[in-house]
């Protein structure tokens, strides 16, 4: 079965020039609204995506939603996330989300203090959060944590690869993709999406690899509880909550000496 085509639209005449720029600079065609693929859409208030069988749009809200609730009520430097990646005594160390996703993580991340610098290889997505940075800078509840993450719609192998050694962060955080339970009502329809998007994780023993050299510090890998470690590599340590580990990397390794 060929992939869904992907494509930009706009559901407002007034914005079919803006759409077209972003078919333009996404190498994607512009059309007029179909129900049938995966479109980028320009409207009034955002860029979402629209997507057969899923429903309503999928968007990124970094002020209000889901992730407002997370950053006032997620339980601070307290949460494992946060112990995971070691924030601790005042420290807030600089870093790396290797696979941004919807940018959940990062954001609670910038919330407690980091400058964190999201990766994102899908352009789509990528495309959703630097819709949703943009949309929150000027809200003033909200603009100095914005102001603490910024945005690469690069391959993060790639990119820490070929990382200088000013630029290498104290921390990369990643959230390989997990194994989808298909067509199960307990996977979200914007994690369906993600899944859809990114394909199969092919590459996160890689990932992990590279970015064990690129840290100053540690990584930190986030899996399901019961999953296998990435590469089947044994962390150092690992902190768990009721559904989720962190797996921790501690940096044993010289690495040589940020994308441009």
């Amino acid at each position: 079965m060929p992939a869904t085509p992907y494509s930009v639209s706009t559901d407002s005449n007034e914005l079919i020039e803006s759409a077209k720029n972003l078919a333009t600079k996404l190498a994607l065609p512009f059309v007029s609204l179909n129900e049938d693929q995966i479109q980028l859409v320009i409207t009034e208030q955002r860029i979402e995506i629209r997507a057969p069988d899923l429903g309503n749009p999928i968007f990124i809200d970094f002020v209000a939603g889901k992730n407002a609730h997370r950053r006032l009520f997620g339980g601070g430097r307290g949460q494992p996330l946060a112990k995971a990646i070691g924030l601790k005594k005042g420290a807030t160390p600089t870093i790396i989300d290797a696979t941004a996703g919807f940018g959940r993580d990062a954001l609670v991340l910038a919330n407690l203090g980091c400058q964190i610098t999201l990766i994102e290889r899908n352009p789509l997505i990528a495309t959703l959060i630097d819709d949703a940075l943009n949309r929150a800078e000027d809200d003033q509840d909200i603009s100095d944590v914005i102001n603490r993450m910024s945005l690469m719609n690069k391959d993060a192998i790639d990119c820490l690869n070929d990382i200088e050694d000013k630029h290498r962060p104290d921390i990369i955080y990643m959230d390989p993709m997990y194994p989808s339970r298909d067509k199960s009502a307990l996977v979200k329809k914007d994690m369906r999406l993600l899944h859809q998007l990114a394909g199969p994780d092919s590459d996160s023993d890689q990932l992990l690899t590279t970015a064990r050299i690129a840290a100053r510090k540690r990584v930190v890998v986030k899996r399901p509880k019961s999953a296998a470690f990435v590469g089947d590599k044994k962390p150092d340590t690992s902190i768990e909550s009721k559904n989720t580990r962190y797996d921790i990397y501690l940096n044993h390794v010289v690495s040589p000496t940020m994308c441009n």
